[in-house]
This record gives C-alpha cells, sequence and structure tokens, in this order.
C-alpha cells in the first residue's frame, strides 16, 4: 500500500497483535430467594459473610420456618463464598408507616403502602401528593412501633400573655409582633447603643380562657433600628425591612399587628398593646414526642435555623432534625433508643452540605439515600394535617401572609412550601412532632407470616436469569415447599434458568417430608428416588439426597436444613482449593460443614440406588463426617456432561473464552484475526492442561472453518476440542494369595 506522503517523510504505524486475553471468571457467587424479615424486595443483595446476611435480611425466625432459608444462605456462606439474595415479595406484605391526613384520618397511618426497594421508590413515590408522610425502608411488622421524632425552626420564643382571649386581644397566627429598645447596646464586639424594634411573626397560640395564662410562639424576623418612639396605635409597620434576628424580653412591650386592621400594601396596624409576661426559649423546653420517657430536643443537636448553602441564597429557616427511635423497644430490646440521627437536613430542593460537599441534604433524598430505616413521602407543608396537629406556619412575611384564619390556623403561603429552591425562599415550619409507625405486615397479615408461595419465591428467582446482569455460580434451591409437587416446579424451575444461562449450576435437596422424620431408610430412599423421577434431566443441575441436623445459635435450637447449598459450598471449596475441574466430593474435599447428623445416612447398596438415579448420595462415614460421595449432574444418559467436574470445566472455559471471543467483534475475519485468537486461547488452554483439567485439546481456527461464505455473513468460528480429565468413581483392589515358593513374575506374567 503506498503511503499517504507527498514529501519524504516517516510515517509510524502500530499495529495491536495483543487484542483479548483471558480473565479469571470464577467469583463463587451463589443465588437464593425466599422470604426475610427485614430488607429490599425483588432486588438481588450481594452478601459476603452472616453478619451482613443479618444487618440487611435480619436473623432467622422460627415462624413458618423460615429459618430453613436464612441458614440455607448462612450455610452457604460459610464455605468462602458470596451470596446473591432476593427478598421475595408477596401480595401482604406492607410498610409501616406514618400516614397523611388523606389517607386513614382515624388512625394516622395508610394500610396498602408497599415500597419494595429504592428503585420503586425513586420512580413511584417521590412526588406522592397524599398517602403517607414517613415510610419504613422495607415491608414488614419489624417497623411498627418505630417513631420519627422532627423538629424545625418553629419558633424563638414562647411568650406568656395575661389574658384569656389571644383573638380578641389581637394575637393570631401569622401576625406580627415588635418590641420596642431604647439606648441597647448592638453588640457584636461594639458598645455603641441604638433605638428601634424587635420584629416577630406569630406561629403558635395557647389560649388559657380560665386563668388568664395565655402564650404565643414566636419566630424572631428582624431588626429594625430607628430614632424615637414607635408607640402609638395607628403606627403601621413595613416587613419588607425585616434583615436579622434579636430576642423579645421579658417585660416588653409587644405590639400585634392584626390583619383586622387596614392592609396597606403589606403593612397591618396595630391592634392592641400588651404586656408580656415570662418568656421562655421554644428549642429548649421541646422533647421527642416519645411514649418512653423524655428526651429534650437540645441534647441531640443545637436549634435548626438555615443552613449555610441557603443562607447564601438569601433563603431562610430550611433546616430541620430528624430521629428515629425504637419507642417500643421492638428492634433494640430497650424502649426509647434513638437508633438513627439526622441534623440540619434541608427543606430546600437543592441544598449540598457545607461539611460534606456535594453531599445533597435535600430531606428526601437525603433520607433515601442514607437512612437504614426511613424513606419521606407527602410534604407536609402542603396542607394542614389533623391528625397530627401540624400546621404549615410562615416564618417570614410576604404578600399573601395577611390571610389569617379566625380559628388561628393558617392557610399556608405558597413561597414557603418544601422542595423549593433555596434562593430567596423562606420556609414555611410544622414544629416539634412525633410519628409513630403502623401498618407494616409481612407475608400474611393474621396467620402464616413467612409463608411464602410458589409463584412469589418463582418470581424472585426470575431475578437470576440474565447472566449480563447478575453474575452467579450456583442456584441454590434452599428448602422446598408443603407439597411435594410445589418443590418439584420449584427445582424444575431453578434448573431451567440454569439451562437458560448455562453459566451456573442449581443445587437440589429432596423434599423435606420424604427424609426428614422417615424411620425406614428403605422408604427414605424410596421416596428421594420417587421425587428426583420427574425432575428434568441437566447437566446444569446437581441432585443431593440430604438434610441435616445443624444448630441454630440465634435461637439457641437445632434445625433441620438441606443439603444443597453445602453442596454448592463444596464446589466454592473446591474452586479456593484446587481449581472448578476437580471434583467437589469425597474425602479431600467433600466434608459438610456443621453437620450434627444426617435425616437419611443410605448404606452401601442404597447409595448405589441412588447413583443409579443421578443422585449424589450424603453420608456420614466413621471418623470423617457427614460427606458429599457422589459427582453426577442431573443428567439423564451417559456422557461425559454426567459428572460436576466435567460441567464445570466446561463452564469456565466457556466463560473464559467467550470474553476472548467479544474482543474480535467487528474487527476483520482474516488470518491475523485468526491468528490472534488462536494466540490467546492456547495458552489458556495448556495451562488448564499443566492443572489437570484437560488430557489434550486442539483450536481450529483459519479457513478451513472461516470459509469465504463464513466471511461474507459476519462471521468468525473457532472450533475448540477438549479431551477433560475425568475423576475417579470406583476403585477395585484385587488381593492375591500366594505359595511361599511361588515366583509374582510367574503369577502376573510380568517381569
Amino acid at each position: 500500500m503506498a503511503t499517504q506522503q507527498i514529501s519524504p517523510g516517516v510515517i509510524t504505524r502500530e499495529v495491536d497483535l495483543t487484542v483479548g486475553r483471558v480473565d479469571n471468571v470464577v467469583a463463587n457467587s451463589g443465588g437464593i430467594a425466599g422470604p426475610f424479615k427485614i430488607g429490599p424486595v425483588s432486588e438481588v443483595i450481594t452478601i459476603t459473610n452472616e453478619s451482613d446476611l443479618i444487618e440487611t435480611f435480619g436473623k432467622p425466625l422460627s415462624t413458618d420456618s423460615q429459618y430453613e432459608y436464612w441458614m440455607s444462605a448462612s450455610s452457604f456462606l460459610s464455605y468462602g463464598g458470596q451470596l446473591k439474595v432476593v427478598r421475595a415479595d408477596g401480595e401482604n406484605l406492607k410498610n409501616a408507616n406514618a400516614g397523611a391526613p388523606l389517607s386513614n384520618v382515624a388512625i394516622g397511618w395508610t394500610d396498602t403502602l408497599k415500597i419494595k426497594n429504592f428503585d420503586d421508590y425513586d420512580q413511584n413515590f417521590t412526588d406522592i401528593t397524599s398517602g403517607w408522610t414517613w415510610g419504613a425502608k422495607t415491608p414488614g411488622t419489624w417497623a411498627n412501633g418505630l417513631k420519627v421524632c422532627y423538629i424545625d425552626d418553629y419558633a424563638d420564643q414562647t411568650i406568656g400573655l395575661t389574658t384569656t382571649n389571644l383573638l380578641t386581644a389581637g394575637f393570631e397566627i401569622g401576625c406580627g409582633v415588635t418590641v420596642a429598645y431604647n439606648s441597647t447596646t448592638i453588640g457584636l464586639g461594639t458598645t455603641a447603643t441604638t433605638n428601634g424594634y424587635v420584629k416577630g411573626i406569630i406561629t403558635g397560640v395557647s389560649t388559657d380562657s380560665t386563668n388568664a395564662a395565655s402564650s404565643i410562639d414566636v419566630k424572631i424576623v428582624s431588626k429594625v433600628e430607628q430614632t424615637g418612639n414607635i408607640i402609638g396605635t395607628e403606627t403601621y409597620v413595613n416587613y419588607a425591612q425585616f434583615d436579622d434576628q434579636r430576642s423579645i424580653t421579658p417585660g416588653s412591650i409587644v405590639y400585634c399587628v392584626s390583619a383586622a386592621g387596614t392592609n396597606k400594601g403589606g403593612d397591618y396596624k396595630v391592634a392592641s398593646v400588651n404586656t408580656a409576661g415570662t418568656v421562655t426559649d421554644w428549642y429548649d423546653n421541646q422533647t421527642l414526642d416519645l411514649s418512653s420517657g423524655t428526651v429534650y430536643w437540645n441534647t441531640i443537636a443545637s436549634k435548626p435555623q438555615t443552613n449555610g448553602y441557603v443562607d447564601a441564597r438569601n433563603g431562610k429557616n430550611d433546616a430541620f432534625h430528624l430521629v428515629v427511635v425504637d419507642d417500643d423497644g421492638t428492634i433494640t430490646g430497650n424502649e426509647g433508643t434513638i437508633i438513627e440521627k439526622n441534623v440540619s437536613i434541608s427543606k430546600a430542593s437543592n441544598a449540598i452540605s457545607e461539611v460534606n460537599s456535594p453531599t445533597n441534604i435535600y430531606y428526601k433524598d437525603f433520607v433515601a439515600n442514607n437512612s437504614e430505616y426511613l424513606y419521606a413521602g407527602w410534604n407536609a407543608s402542603q396542607a394542614g394535617d389533623n391528625y397530627h396537629d401540624t400546621f404549615p406556619r410562615a416564618t417570614g412575611f410576604t404578600t399573601t401572609s395577611g390571610t389569617k384564619s379566625l380559628s388561628f390556623t393558617q392557610v399556608p403561603t405558597g413561597d414557603g412550601v418544601w422542595g423549593q429552591e433555596a434562593q430567596g425562599t423562606t420556609f414555611s415550619a410544622i414544629g416539634n412532632v412525633g410519628y409513630a409507625f403502623s401498618g407494616g405486615t409481612n407475608y400474611n397479615a393474621i396467620t402464616n407470616q413467612y409463608a411464602v408461595n410458589l409463584g412469589d419465591v418463582a418470581n424472585a428467582y426470575d431475578l437470576f436469569e440474565n447472566e449480563d446482569e447478575v453474575d452467579v455460580d450456583y442456584l441454590i434451591m434452599g428448602p422446598g415447599f408443603g407439597a411435594k409437587d410445589e418443590t418439584q416446579a420449584k427445582a424444575n424451575k431453578l434448573i431451567a434458568i440454569a439451562e437458560g444461562r448455562k453459566d451456573c449450576v442449581a443445587v437440589i435437596s429432596p423434599h423435606k417430608n420424604d427424609c426428614v422424620n422417615v424411620t425406614n431408610t428403605k422408604d427414605q430412599t424410596n421416596n428421594v428416588v420417587s421425587f428426583y423421577a420427574p425432575i428434568t434431566s441437566s447437566s446444569y443441575a446437581v441432585f443431593d439426597s440430604g438434610w441435616k441436623w445443624t444448630f441454630d445459635r440465634y435461637n439457641n435450637k437445632f434445625r433441620w436444613i438441606p443439603t444443597n447449598p453445602d453442596v454448592a459450598g463444596l464446589m466454592v471449596r473446591t474452586d479456593i482449593e484446587q481449581f472448578p475441574w476437580y471434583s467437589p466430593a469425597g474425602q479431600q474435599r467433600g466434608n459438610i460443614n456443621n453437620a450434627v447428623k444426617l435425616a437419611y445416612n443410605p448404606t452401601k447398596s442404597q447409595r448405589d440406588t441412588l447413583y443409579e438415579n443421578r443422585i449424589n448420595p450424603i453420608t456420614n462415614l466413621p471418623g470423617q463426617g457427614s460427606v458429599l460421595f457422589g459427582d453426577k449432574t442431573g443428567l439423564s444418559y451417559a456422557s461425559a456432561f454426567d459428572r460436576i467436574n466435567v460441567r464445570r470445566l466446561f463452564i469456565t472455559v466457556e466463560q473464559a473464552l467467550t470474553g476472548v471471543a467479544n474482543a474480535q467483534l467487528f474487527e476483520f475475519n482474516d488470518e491475523i484475526t485468526r491468528s490472534n485468537f488462536v494466540n490467546v486461547v492456547e495458552p489458556y488452554l495448556r495451562d488448564i492442561q499443566s492443572k489437570r483439567g484437560l488430557v489434550d485439546f486442539r483450536v481450529i481456527c483459519d479457513a478451513t472453518n472461516n470459509t469465504p461464505e463464513v466471511i461474507d455473513n459476519n462471521e468468525f468460528r473457532a472450533d475448540i476440542f477438549l479431551k477433560p480429565t475425568r475423576s475417579i468413581n470406583f476403585v477395585t483392589l484385587t488381593f492375591v494369595a500366594t505359595r511361599t515358593g511361588v515366583s509374582f513374575d510367574e503369577v502376573t506374567g510380568r517381569v
């Protein structure tokens, strides 16, 4: 090819003949689905150890033998693999929650809430307009009894007033109050004095019609400096001047700016002059709304006010605190335990943390991403909530804040609703409130709390179907169902998934009632053979004979659980100690963990019967413990693939070389590409051969199988011939007795 140069020069070109490599594909990942107490629903979660299993899905439960699923998962993890767990869905699963006023006013919660997982919340619940205010992170009864305690910058002070009728006196929610000061030190490092008045807005009222010990809650809005006095019934106050904060002190003159006065473009007429009684700090007197003791908010965090991000954008009063309390002790065992704190999260939709930038601290997003227990639902600033007695209060004056109700409730101002951006927004407040959770249900609201049906479990296992989305090497059956035919259907479901993926094996145990508490081993043998007879023939399945007796330390009981997780675990152990093409059976690698005894311990003749029916016996050998004593797959006819080690050899090689083949996509089907492919594959296969996985192999990828027709069809072909090594299943030892004078050479015919 002519170089594309006009004048003399040098062109440097590169040709990459190193495209493609063989990567290790063995991850030792198991997959299991079942009913769990807590955790996201219909989502694949990776678990690496038993502690992780407890934290994510809870502890094993005796109810409805739920422990069989949990301890199956734990058994597999004991061999060193990682586990992909799916919490099965159920029609009756519901999230505990505290309802919004439009759901169920009588009891304060909605009994129809189900949030399966984060994606479900993100897609379907972030913008709800009714139904629930705060909800548990995952479904189930586990969150019933939790309490979410909330507080924001509702007020600065509570001012006592000696009146029996605040409304007549002119004190109304949303109205302004002022207090004059004369020759008062400005502070802030200076001794200069000034005159003027402090302005505040009434956010709460409490009328004592008997003892005249009424009070108002006041949010301080600003300080206004001016000369002269401001006393007089015709004085107007312009609220557009508000700029900072100052406290109202006891004994001060309080002016109530009432809506009953004449509105002059945002100015309100002074309605009355009153003398303040006691003045106390509002926040310092606020306690968590608990049924199990008294906890003051100021022992948890300082008062929430305005986050720096919002303040820099001329916004105000966005911050609030949110804590989760185990009010009745169902989670921690101790009533009133604070199990989560969320401090100074924001009502502003675009707020960013000053401390951990660029962390989003908008409360709905922050809780969804960081809380272990909560999702946020209905926006409590949108309307009053009669059940929880919360009503959004303006914390600053606007052109719409003069619309008041004579019943001391306020129609919320549009510019104070939470979820707006920070710029120029003064957010409304609802004060101090506790939200008690209830309404959470398990798989059945009354009985059979953890009894899942076949359809729900099958749907959960469907999440393992796509090999491109979920890596899994073993599909673990765990326990079956009460009916044998449903257990068989579950086994066939797992095998169908494995057959479709062609990169994993399904491990299956017999129906529990076929071997557990069946005293006659002949009956057990017949039962187990009968169970497996209609199960799909497949080299991607492994059948075992066992249920083991093992200790549940979380409930201090011994339990029967299936051994299929152990069979998968033995393959993990084999990969760790040797390679996938070694057999997981026998005394070197086949010992079952934590088996006190077996429900069914077949004799030699019974093992023969099982083996003829593609069932791998698990037997208790004297001095050896419980051992997997077979390495057959579930294939019903004679083939190299009727052995576990051969099937797993081909899975390993096929996965690895598929990755190499992917690197050839969109390249030219020519001699260079084909040679490059062979040069990558052959060293890999030689390495397996050196590690006793292959007797011999051959790779053909040339013009003989990449014909012009193949090339014209945009195809690329490689034929890989493998001779797998075989595991020893039968040993014959022949002992021959001879007379003293007989030569061994004469007997054996060998020299």
